[in-house]
């Protein structure tokens, strides 16, 4: 069983790979004036915040949906859901 230590680097390593994930995903978005930001990641649940235009697009819960969690998931298997907060 892990202790503290353990869990608290694994934590860190799942951060770092959605981080480095959403590098990837942050080109496509800045062509269109947003961007997005990693604000929490706790039993599986990835909640992420779109800023710029893509705040407030009204087609913003699909790109989460059909395009960052997809990513994401396949980059990050620990990430069950992305929810835009």
């Amino acid at each position: 069983m892990p202790n503290d230590t353990q869990r608290a680097e694994n934590s860190q390593g799942v951060r770092e790979r959605i981080e480095s994930t959403l590098e990837t995903i942050r080109p496509a978005l800045h062509v269109d004036g947003g961007d997005v930001e990693f604000v929490d990641f706790a039993d599986g649940v990835l909640q992420l915040r779109l800023i710029g235009a893509c705040g407030a697009c009204p087609i913003s819960s699909m790109t989460v949906k059909h395009g960052i969690e997809r990513r994401i998931r396949a980059m990050v298997p620990e990430v069950t859901e992305v929810q835009a907060i």
